[in-house]
């Protein structure tokens, strides 16, 4: 489980949001929303371990970040707003080196799964922004990670690559996994739960 605890973020001496508290169980999808500008990127990434709150604290099954740092890594698959890849590899090659080991007949099934069989062995950086986003999205057919914290998933991506997509995350949900994301797009499913950004009052 993924406890946040009276969370406040503070940017650029404005108040994004204050005393946030909310837990995610397994098999649960959380969708963050709010205007542009609430604080959506800035809640995932205290979500994340990669910044800290004002005041606050995030628990992962039970114990702080600082003190679980190692096991939530293990069990974190963190996309951002940006690809998160190396552009001067091949799609085939950032999967390899993101997985490591893996079975080669998954890294295949990934790359078909994200639409980009035939653009394999193109270098990222000759490939397009959508075709980009596809290459990190193909972690989503790899990963064993628990938790998913998804920045944005499905920017530039086509209405059948969405589709696609979230069947991907229906299926982690439903085999136990956990969803945290932010979008723009409207998601057809009502099980998922909103959390609603709102600027703290000064």
């Amino acid at each position: 489980m993924l406890d946040a605890i009276n969370l406040t973020c503070i940017r650029d001496e404005r108040t994004l949001f204050s005393n946030l508290s909310f837990s995610v169980s397994a098999g649960e999808m959380v969708q963050v929303a709010g205007q542009n500008g609430a604080g959506k990127t800035s809640l995932l990434r205290l979500l994340a371990g990669l910044s800290q709150a004002e005041e606050g604290e995030v628990h992962w099954q039970g114990k702080t970040l600082p003190r679980n740092r190692d096991v939530y890594h293990q069990d974190l698959l963190w996309l951002g707003h940006q690809p998160g890849i190396k552009t001067v590899l091949t799609a085939f090659e950032n999967l390899s080196f993101f997985h490591g080991g893996g079975d080669e007949a998954r890294l295949w099934q990934a790359l078909t799964e994200a639409g980009l069989v035939g653009f394999e062995d193109v270098p990222v950086n000759q490939l397009s922004a959508g075709q980009q986003r596809r290459v990190a999205l193909a972690r989503l057919w790899l990963s064993h990670a628990r938790l998913w914290i998804l920045d944005e998933p499905f920017t530039a991506i086509d209405a059948a690559g969405v589709e696609k997509i979230t069947r991907q995350m229906v299926r982690h949900t439903n085999e136990g996994g956990m969803v945290i994301l932010t979008t723009h797009q409207p998601l057809a499913l009502s099980f998922v739960r909103q959390i609603v950004l709102q600027e703290a009052q000064s």
